[in-house]
């Protein structure tokens, strides 16, 4: 049987472009033209990112939705508060953005998500396959299929667990700041339809109100709720 870590890299089961999916703070484009170029992102992370081997911005855009649930789970170095996980068995949408991006950009985005060296293309077969595959343990290490879009293949990648399987994390201002952000630009949302739908998400219900959200993504308040 084939150790999950050694399979970050062999093959993409003859697919060569894809749209990937991203329902965090990868919504918003600068943020994710820091995983494509590298360097230092601008949008408060911190954290320097290698960047991918083809830092070219994606070749087109989609505002598109994800059937599950967007939760808040473990703690983040770069946003010190809550992470975005994804959870598809779970009722809902999730307002999310598809970017067209190569199997090699896709790839080196999920190695640098959990803090691998990119360079290798991600074995794409189960996915594609199975609409689900773990290729590790780790957080950002289960590819999901959300579906096709102009006949190319739509994946996302998740955490291993579900919503219900981990204690909610409530998110830092400024995460939910660069996640409104990244929904409004690909959706069109005012600020108070972005701060409704955050606020409600499992990890930010019952720490953030939709009026305290709204504040933050309006630039009334930098600071967390008490």
């Amino acid at each position: 049987m084939t150790e999950p870590a050694a399979r970050w890299g062999t093959s993409s089961a003859g697919v060569s472009r894809l749209w990937y999916v991203a329902y965090g703070s990868n919504t918003h484009a600068a943020r994710l033209a820091a995983y494509l170029r590298g360097g230092r992102s601008a949008d408060g992370g911190d954290r320097t990112y290698p960047g991918c081997r083809d830092p070219r911005p994606p070749a087109s855009t989609r505002a598109v939705w994800l059937p599950g649930t967007l939760y808040f789970a473990t703690r983040s170095p770069v946003w010190g508060g809550g992470r975005a996980f994804y959870d598809p068995d779970a009722p809902g949408r999730v307002p999310a953005r598809g970017y067209l991006l190569t199997v090699g950009q896709f790839s080196d985005i999920a190695h640098q998500e959990m803090f691998r060296e990119p360079g290798t293309d991600l074995d794409l077969r189960g996915v594609l396959r199975d609409g689900r595959d773990g290729l590790g343990p780790g957080r950002y290490e289960t590819l999901v299929r959300a579906g096709t879009l102009d006949g190319l293949p739509m994946l996302t990648f998740t955490a291993p667990w579900s919503a219900g399987e981990v204690p909610p994390v409530p998110p830092s201002a400024r995460y939910l700041r660069r996640l409104g952000a990244g929904i409004a630009e690909a959706h069109g949302w005012p600020p108070e339809r972005v701060a409704g739908f955050l606020a409600s998400c499992p990890g930010a219900a019952g720490h953030w109100t939709a009026r305290a959200v709204t504040r933050v993504l309006t630039g009334e308040d930098t600071g967390e709720p008490s």
